[in-house]
């Protein structure tokens, strides 16, 4: 039986998404989120900001690398992985990334000109549940599809 290890996030792009593919050709895209806390003080409203790194694979990185843009509000849903190794001083290092399962942007608006983000999330609406192959991955997440256009929250 796995223990429970779930998180869901909601938080701005700190940069543009990177993509890459893994040597046997899996598509991944990690990105870094940035999810702000408001709570009050003696001397009034405090705001603590958190980054957290977050991956994707298969065809929701594809989605990721297509929608995310530096400063876009998204919301990831997945679960919690901690990296560990030996660095080259000979001390042990780890760091924990957020591995996206499901991923969902919030609408952009429109500039005159442009296209929405409803128009490129129609473009790229596929089936985005492929599986990692295990010999890439020592561990195949769940994939799942993003959010359609039509569903898109508004607010969160």
């Amino acid at each position: 039986m796995n223990n429970l290890n779930s998180i869901l996030i909601e938080g701005n792009l700190v940069r543009d998404p990177l993509f890459r593919s893994t040597s046997k050709g899996t598509p991944v895209c990690t990105f870094s989120l940035a999810s702000n806390r408001f709570f009050r003080q003696d001397s009034g409203l405090e705001k603590e900001v958190s980054f957290f790194e977050v991956e994707t694979w298969s065809k929701l990185a594809e989605a990721c690398s297509n929608l995310g843009k530096k400063g876009r509000g998204v919301r990831v849903v997945g679960r919690l992985k901690q990296d560990r190794w030996t660095g080259t001083d000979g001390k042990a290092r780890s760091r924990i990334t957020i591995v996206a399962e499901h991923v969902e942007f919030r609408p952009e608006f429109k500039k005159d000109g442009e296209k929405t983000t409803a128009d490129m999330a129609e473009a790229a609406a596929q089936d985005y549940s492929e599986d990692i192959p295990a010999e890439e991955y020592h561990e195949v997440p769940a994939m799942t599809d993003i959010l359609e256009p039509a569903a898109m929250p508004v607010t969160f």
